[in-house]
């Protein structure tokens, strides 16, 4: 809207300085506007470098229209007093028409540059083909012999997170009728994936009979409690909780202290974890409800967490919204997930896993207890659960279940 308007307002100043072209040019004004431009030009470019600096990843509309009216209303006071004066304005119009120019070429260049910066965002309709029961080129785990367990009605119907998507369409895959798992996941009735925050208001609504995912928020714990529904929580198998960095950034290993500091705003500085050349910390966070966001904010105890990153989205009535930014590898950057969706389903070599208090996130460490931030994953049911829902649950906890999820890349109980 503002570029649209600007653009008219131009065109109107470039055809009124037509008219303009013909008044009297004097040497020595002509050399003090062109003077005034070049300070302007100077000072917009410095305002842009220390603009995307310090708000990096940012959108960087509402900064670019402050500036760019600033400097209009600059060159359009100048012109202005040029015509009282009866002086050579079409040099302040033309500079006008140059300066919006050059700030549209330097913003579509910068916010090229952004686009063009990797994200690790925990959702994605492509991440989730790969893993469909029957999907092509499907990369979810089988098992060599047939399943111990087969359902072929009453089937309960599967809900989760993303990045346990793979795990539970394994199971799928093993157990239920290949008829019912052709259609892709989002038109299948009986293996969705709406996330954590869609999954746990999914098992709370009835929606859905299982769902897998980490333990939820307190506010997802308030919502069955004011439902009246009694969930029941399942380890199946153990996973890490990872942090990661861009690949460039030289830091290998980070305390826990460290990323409390981090995320409570009391660290921003990467020197003081002794890298230099950094600048601030850019600390990501997930979306409220997630199951990384939840794993976050148990971390953190009683320290607060700062307000996230930012960003300004279209939504589908068109209009924007503000809504927390997935992360994007900047130099300066940290952000955090579970270490398979991180790993396997995001094939990224651009960033880097960090070692948490001197233990990298291996699957040896998982499995020794070593790495410090492993937890388990679960499988959650309602108390009233259907005996068909209870049998699954058996089944995905005997040897066949641990195997399918130890194959898929995950951390078995056993």
């Amino acid at each position: 809207m503002f570029y649209d308007l600007l653009t008219v307002c131009l065109a109107v100043l470039f055809v009124g300085s037509l008219g303009l072209i013909a008044w009297e040019k004097t040497r020595i004004w002509g050399k003090i506007l062109l003077t005034l431009f070049a300070l302007v030009i100077i000072g917009y470019l410095g305002l842009v470098f220390l603009v995307a600096s310090a708000f990096m990843g940012e959108s960087l509309y509402s900064i670019m229209s402050v500036v760019i009216s600033v400097l209009l209303l600059i060159l359009i006071l100048c012109s202005l007093w040029g015509a009282i004066r009866k002086k050579a304005v079409w040099i302040p119009l033309c500079s006008c028409l140059a300066v919006c120019i050059l700030a549209t070429g330097i913003y579509a260049g910068y916010q090229a540059y952004i686009d063009s910066i990797p994200v690790v965002a925990e959702q994605g309709n492509e991440m989730l083909h790969t893993y469909a029961p029957y999907g092509e080129e499907s990369r979810v785990a089988s098992l060599d012999a047939e399943a111990d367990l087969k359902l072929s009605e009453n089937l309960p119907r599967m809900d989760g997170a993303t990045a346990l998507y793979p795990i539970y369409s394994a199971f799928a895959k093993a157990v239920y009728p290949k008829a019912v798992l052709e259609t892709p996941y989002y038109n299948s009735d009986y293996v969705m994936c709406h996330t954590t925050t869609g999954a746990y208001e999914s098992i709370v609504t009835g929606d859905a009979d299982i769902i897998f995912a980490a333990m939820p928020s307190d506010e997802q714990m308030e919502f069955a409690k004011e439902q009246g529904v009694t969930l029941e929580f399942t380890p199946i198998g153990r996973e890490a909780f990872v942090f990661f960095v861009n690949a460039k950034n030289p830091i290998e290993d980070i305390t826990f202290e460290q990323i409390q500091q981090i995320y409570a705003g009391e660290l921003t500085q990467w020197e003081a974890l002794g890298v230099k050349g950094f600048g601030n910390i850019r600390a990501f966070q997930r979306d409220a409800g997630s199951g990384s966001q939840s794993t976050l904010v148990r971390l953190m105890g009683e320290k607060p967490l700062m307000t996230p990153p930012k960003e300004d989205v279209v939504d589908g009535m068109g209009g924007i919204i503000e809504q927390t930014a997935d992360y994007k590898n900047y130099k300066n950057a940290i952000g955090y997930s579970f270490r398979f969706y991180a790993t396997q389903m995001v094939k990224n070599d651009q960033i880097k896993l960090l070692r948490v208090n001197g233990v990298a996130p291996t699957t040896e460490n998982i499995e020794n207890g070593t790495y410090p931030l492993a937890s388990h994953f679960y499988a959650v049911t309602r108390s009233d659960a259907s005996e068909n829902t209870k049998k699954l649950l058996e089944w995905i906890l005997s040897a066949q279940g641990q195997e399918l999820i130890e194959r898929t890349g995950y951390t078995p109980l056993q």
